[in-house]
């Protein structure tokens, strides 16, 4: 009998004996006794990733978003949420993973700005230079990776985070399905945009429960400037506190440093 089996098991016992620990919500976090948050910001100052339809790297959309993240989890009593690489310098993935391992965080978020595949790229011209854009497809994504233990924890997150993001009226994109080069990923679960990519090294190699977050696709004209707007951007960043909130909610305190799941989390 493996472990998870037998977890459940006693919970059940003590579910059917009396009633479990009451979950803990991130508000009544505080101080040394908050669980840590891994923020990984995408790409580095160097090597920006996607470029905007607008000519800006993606790196600058990460850095203001996870900013954002980590201020309103800060406020929420989660003080001891971070982000992985603070100066933006171009870190080895794998060291991202054991930078953030080190701290062990209940959980690891990384950051990203989408693009499309070359052939949907068409040109433009703004501020008198000419840019690459594609208005096909908007929209957020979510990525998980089996090729890490007990990968149900990591897409019980995502799933979260995509029910409060569709809740709010922000929708997934599916062009990371389509059947052609450089796509093709399965996807797990449609309605909330997530999908299955097992070789993101930062999911792979993290010890925490790991998604990957793409806020929306930044070579798509009109998605780039909702991006930017800081009412938008602000009720994206609330969605995925209210998440984390929400996944916290479900851990029951096993000592100082770890955190173990209630009943509902041997359900699948």
């Amino acid at each position: 009998m493996n472990l998870k089996n037998i977890l459940c098991g006693l919970f059940l016992f003590a579910w059917l004996m009396g009633p479990l620990p009451s979950p803990v919500r991130a508000s009544e976090y505080h101080g040394p006794n908050a669980p840590g948050i891994a923020i990984d910001i995408g790409h580095s100052k160097a090597k920006f990733g996607a470029v905007s339809a607008r000519g800006v790297g993606e790196y600058w959309f990460n850095e203001q978003f996870a900013r954002l993240l980590l201020a309103e989890l800060h406020a929420r009593g989660l003080k001891n949420a971070f982000i992985v690489e603070t100066r933006g310098r171009d870190v080895d993935l794998i060291e991202r993973a054991k930078i953030a391992n080190q701290r062990k965080p209940a959980l690891l978020l990384s950051i990203h700005h989408d693009s499309v595949q070359p052939h949907y790229l068409s040109a433009w011209e703004y501020q008198g230079q000419e840019r690459q854009y594609s208005d096909h497809f908007e929209g957020f994504s979510l990525f998980v990776s089996y090729k890490r233990p007990d990968p149900h924890q990591s897409l019980a997150l995502a799933r979260l985070i995509g029910a409060e993001l569709i809740s709010h009226g922000f929708s997934p994109t599916m062009h990371h399905a389509e059947n052609i080069p450089g796509e093709s990923r399965e996807l797990l679960d449609e309605p909330l945009g997530i999908y299955r990519f097992d070789d993101l090294i930062i999911l792979k190699y993290s010890a925490s429960p790991a998604v990957l977050f793409e806020c929306g696709i930044l070579v798509n004209r009109k998605e780039e400037a909702m991006l930017t707007n800081p009412k938008r951007r602000g009720k994206m960043v609330q969605c995925l506190a209210d998440a984390i909130d929400s996944y916290l909610g479900t851990l029951v305190p096993n000592g100082q440093d770890d955190l173990i799941y209630d009943l509902k989390k041997c359900i699948w």
